[in-house]
């Protein structure tokens, strides 16, 4: 059955296996394993016959702002819709939560801007400066454009 939904445990190195595909292709970061297990509860992801196809994860910053982290879909499963699928998961969840704004940081912003992102300087974002890209060995080269998404209090989408 092809559904969005929360990872079992028992899937996480799977996970892994994804998350290693993309960085390998230069579409993210890396994430190491301890990471996803600790984390493994901001994910959704998408299962069809061959295994996990996708992922994403939302990570909380504050009561105002979180961050959409890990978009990834297995290269036979792209163009299907399935990103989509999975960015509506993450942002309903915000909406539910009911965080005014989700960010991230992409080298696709074409994908994002068809959903109602808009591009924002990294200064705009200054807890995730001290809290993550301080920390990256990119930081003085950052390659990743960083996006916003307004999402009103009490509308759904």
């Amino acid at each position: 059955m092809h559904r969005i939904r929360k990872p079992k445990l028992s899937e996480v190195l799977e996970l892994k296996k994804l998350v290693d595909y993309a960085y390998k292709m230069g579409f993210i970061l890396p994430r190491t394993l301890e990471e996803l297990y600790e984390n493994v509860r901001d994910f959704y992801v998408y299962a069809d016959e061959r295994g996990l196809a996708g992922c994403v994860s939302l990570h909380i910053d504050t009561d105002r702002l979180a961050e959409i982290r890990t978009l990834v879909v297995r290269e036979d499963a792209q163009r299907k819709g399935i990103g989509s699928l999975l960015l509506n998961a993450v942002i309903a969840e915000a909406r539910d939560l009911e965080i005014p704004q989700v960010y991230v940081l992409t080298r696709v912003p074409e994908f994002f801007e068809k959903k109602g992102f808009r591009r924002i300087s990294i200064e705009q974002l200054p807890y995730k400066i001290r809290k993550d890209c301080a920390r990256c060995p990119k930081f003085d080269n950052c390659d990743e454009i960083p996006m916003i998404l307004d999402l009103p209090i009490g509308e759904k989408g």
